[in-house]
């Protein structure tokens, strides 16, 4: 074994730590959307109210 004490809590909080983010991921890949596809989606949004905007009919 190695000469120096191992800190059985830091070993312990690492991998909680590793497990937790293992489960973020998982539930990002499931239920999540990437941060380029929000993106997109909202700038399709947006065209897509600009060009019905632009086909209202005044009312005066």
């Amino acid at each position: 074994m190695s000469d120096t004490p191992v800190n059985l809590n830091r070993v312990r909080k690492g991998r909680a730590r590793a497990a937790k983010k293992a489960r973020a991921d998982e539930n990002a890949i499931k239920h999540g959307r990437s941060k380029a596809r929000k993106e997109k989606d909202e700038a399709e949004l947006s065209k897509a109210r600009h060009v019905l905007d632009q086909h209202r009919l005044r009312e005066d």
